[in-house]
């Protein structure tokens, strides 16, 4: 366990894991009241950029005529091993990038 704490009084590690196990409503939550730890801004951010671009991909799927439900569920698939790969690399108090979406949470850090 992290034994540093968020702003929020969780440890990094939980509050971060929550960003991902909450998709949307975490990451919202914890921009808006993490004032301190750039560790759980950072995953707030990747699991907000990450998750926003698999739902739109998800949506746009529904779209394709005859393999549209196949690219659903391979994107569906996607997004489920994404979530269990960032859960468990956030409890274990990781800074793990995915890519794009990770390169592009750093750089919106920097901004902050």
């Amino acid at each position: 366990m992290s034994p540093f704490k968020s702003s929020t009084g969780l440890p990094e590690n939980i509050a971060a894991a929550v960003c991902y196990f909450f998709p949307f409503v975490g990451p919202v939550v914890f921009l808006a009241l993490e004032k301190r730890s750039r560790f759980v801004l950072f995953h707030a951010l990747q699991s907000l950029i990450a998750f926003g671009v698999l739902m739109v991909a998800h949506v746009l799927s529904g779209f394709i005529p005859l393999i549209g439900g196949f690219v659903g569920a391979i994107l569906s698939l996607l997004s489920f091993s994404v979530w269990l790969l960032m859960l468990f690399h956030s409890l274990g108090g990781r800074w793990y990038k995915l890519p794009w979406a990770g390169d592009l949470a750093e750089s919106q850090l920097r901004q902050l």
